[in-house]
C-alpha cells in the first residue's frame, strides 16, 4: 500500500456549558470546559484514470481535546516543576492517555476591558495604574487589544505587541456615563477572533455593575465559551455603605465572579485600591504558569454531549499539599 499523505491544520472548537464550582482539600476546581481541537486528516483514495495516483478525498476528524491546568500551593503560589508522569485525566471516570503536555511559557493573546462609566470616576487613576502594571508581566511576542466602555464599548486599539500603544490608549480615558459590560466582552470575543495564539484571555477592569448591554450575561456565557477565552477580572469595589449603590453595582461582584468560573479563569475583588497592583502581578503570573493537557478521548461518538473531565495529581513526596485549578467538561463535536 502507497503511504499516505497527511494533512494536519488544526484549529480550536470550544465546548458549551459548565458545571459549578467546586474546592477540596486536596483540588480546588474551576468551573468551564477544555478547548476541543480538531486535527484534520486526508487518507487518499485511488482513481483508475489517475494511474495509481493518490486522490485525497477522505477526511477523517480526529478531536484533541486540550485542558488548561493551573496547581498552586495552598498559600497560592504556582508550581510549575510537574511533568506529565504527575499528571492522570479522566473523561467520564474513563483514564485516558496524556497524548501531549506543555509547560511552557507560551504567548497569549490578551483583550484588556476598561471601564469607563462614571461610577469608575474616583477609581480610575488606580486602576489605569494597575493596567499598566499589568502590561509589566508581558512576554516579549504576546498580543494585546483594547476596548474602552461606558455607554457602549468602543475598540480603541486593535491587536498590538506594542504595550505603548495600549498604555496611549488609556492615558486620555475619562469616566462618564453608563456600564455596557456585557456589550464589551461580546466585542471582545469577536476581536478575538483574529488572534494569532490559541491561548486567549480577557483581563476585565470594572465595578461590575452592568446597566446599559444589549447583551444578556447567558448569551454572553455562551459565546466566551464558544470563544474559547478565559476571564481574568479585577472587581473594583468599594466598601459596603460608602455611597448608595444602583441594583447593577450591588450585582457586580457576583457577575465578574460568574464570568470568570465559567471559563476557567479567576476573580480578584479589589475592596481597597492599593490591592490593584498584586492582583494584577497574580494575573500575570497565572498566565505564566499554565500546563496545557491534551489527549484523544477514548469514546470516539461526535453526538454533541457534555463530556465530564477530572484531573488528578501524583505529585512528588517532598512537595507540600497541592490545589488543582482547571476546566471541569466539553461538549463532544457533532458531525
Amino acid at each position: 500500500m502507497s503511504p499516505a499523505r497527511i494533512l494536519i491544520p488544526a484549529f480550536l472548537c470550544l465546548a458549551l456549558c459548565a458545571v459549578g464550582f467546586s474546592q477540596s482539600s486536596a483540588a480546588p476546581v474551576m468551573n468551564a470546559q477544555p478547548r476541543v481541537a480538531i486535527a484534520r486528516s486526508v487518507t487518499p483514495a485511488f482513481d483508475s484514470a489517475s494511474a495509481g495516483v493518490p486522490v485525497p478525498d477522505l477526511r477523517i476528524d480526529v478531536p484533541l481535546v486540550l485542558v488548561p491546568v493551573h496547581v498552586t500551593t495552598a498559600i497560592g503560589t504556582p508550581v510549575t516543576t510537574l511533568t506529565r508522569e504527575h499528571f492522570r485525566l479522566f473523561e467520564d471516570s474513563v483514564e485516558q492517555k496524556i497524548t501531549s503536555f506543555s509547560s511552557e511559557d507560551a504567548p497569549v493573546s490578551v483583550g484588556l476591558l476598561f471601564d469607563l462609566s462614571g461610577s469608575m470616576q474616583d477609581k480610575i487613576d488606580n486602576a489605569r495604574a494597575a493596567a499598566f502594571e499589568f502590561l509589566k508581566t508581558a512576554n516579549p511576542e504576546d498580543e494585546f487589544f483594547l476596548i474602552l466602555f461606558n455607554d457602549r464599548p468602543k475598540l480603541v486599539t486593535p491587536f498590538t505587541r506594542d504595550p505603548a500603544e495600549i498604555r496611549d490608549g488609556l492615558s486620555s480615558a475619562r469616566p462618564r456615563g453608563q456600564t455596557a459590560l456585557l456589550d464589551a466582552i461580546h466585542l471582545a470575543v469577536a476581536q478575538m477572533k483574529h488572534a494569532a495564539y490559541p491561548r486567549k484571555a480577557l483581563v476585565i477592569f470594572s465595578d461590575g455593575g452592568d446597566n446599559h448591554s444589549r447583551n444578556s450575561e447567558r448569551e454572553i456565557k455562551e459565546e466566551m465559551l464558544e470563544g474559547d477565552v478565559q476571564v481574568y477580572a479585577m472587581g473594583i469595589f468599594e466598601r459596603e455603605g460608602v455611597r448608595l449603590r444602583t441594583k447593577e453595582e450591588r450585582g457586580g461582584p457576583r457577575l465578574l465572579a460568574d464570568l470568570a468560573e465559567e471559563t476557567g479563569g479567576r476573580n480578584f475583588p479589589i475592596r481597597r485600591l492599593d490591592q490593584l497592583s498584586d492582583a494584577c502581578s497574580r494575573i500575570g503570573m497565572e498566565l505564566r504558569s499554565q500546563y496545557l493537557l491534551g489527549y484523544s478521548p477514548a469514546n470516539p461518538e461526535r453526538d454533541g454531549k457534555y463530556r465530564r473531565v477530572q484531573v488528578t495529581l501524583n505529585p512528588p513526596a517532598d512537595l507540600p499539599q497541592l490545589h488543582v485549578w482547571y476546566r471541569t467538561g466539553y461538549r463532544a463535536p457533532i458531525n
